[in-house]
């Protein structure tokens, strides 16, 4: 009887005490709990990282498609001698990218 007489007495700050674990436990853990944001931020960073790289990558392409379709003869030249192996040992070939 003494136990519940005292819990009684002492409900507030029990309350308070479970409450505030219960807010200390939800931040540090949980989906949207500080660990979980410093993985999502992690995540997020690598993301950009690899948007930036295949966004030049892709712009190189668009680069070298637009060559191509230009039908400029000097690019043209150019691969058609490094893929079919026609270069000569005096000649230079400067790539651009």
């Amino acid at each position: 009887m003494k136990l519940i007489e005292s819990l009684k007495k002492k409900k507030f700050l029990l309350f308070n005490i479970f409450f505030t674990l219960y807010i200390g436990i939800n931040l540090i853990g949980g989906e949207r709990g500080l660990i979980s944001y410093f993985d999502k931020k992690n995540i997020y960073e690598e993301l950009i990282e690899k948007d930036k790289v295949l966004t030049t990558k892709l712009n190189d392409l668009d680069h070298k498609i637009s060559l191509i379709n230009k039908n400029d003869p000097d690019y043209l030249d150019i691969l058609y001698r490094q893929k079919l192996n026609f270069v000569t040992e005096d000649e230079i070939i400067i790539k651009l990218r």
